[in-house]
């Protein structure tokens, strides 16, 4: 007897942008477990133009009473897990000069 294997992969056709707002209650939550808040999203994802392989680019203020040690790493990482792809995450003080205007005016509240 011959086993034939068929791998399907099931493709997501929403944004990321739909995806990431359905699971902005676990986004946020992990947010405030690392420090995080204002959650923003920037970029590709936030413009509608990105791909399959591009990250997501978010944008958070912080307290710095708050953040955890790892902070942002921590962040990232968990972010990273529950969505299934490449994160970034930027603050807005480590905004470079050279993008700051184009970061801001793009972010949009989770």
């Amino acid at each position: 007897m011959q086993t034939i294997q068929l791998q399907v992969e099931v493709k997501d056709d929403r944004s990321r942008l739909a995806i990431l707002r359905e699971r902005r209650a676990e986004i946020l939550a992990i947010a405030a477990h690392h420090g995080a808040d204002q959650v923003r999203v920037f970029g590709s994802v936030a413009r509608g133009e990105e791909g399959p392989e591009s990250d997501v680019d978010f944008l958070v203020s912080y307290d710095p009473e708050r953040v955890t040690p790892w902070f942002p790493g921590g962040l990232l990482m968990d972010w990273e897990e529950l969505l299934g792809c490449r994160v970034d995450v930027l603050t807005e003080e480590g905004i470079s000069p050279l993008i700051r205007e184009r970061v801001l005016a793009e972010a949009k509240l989770l």
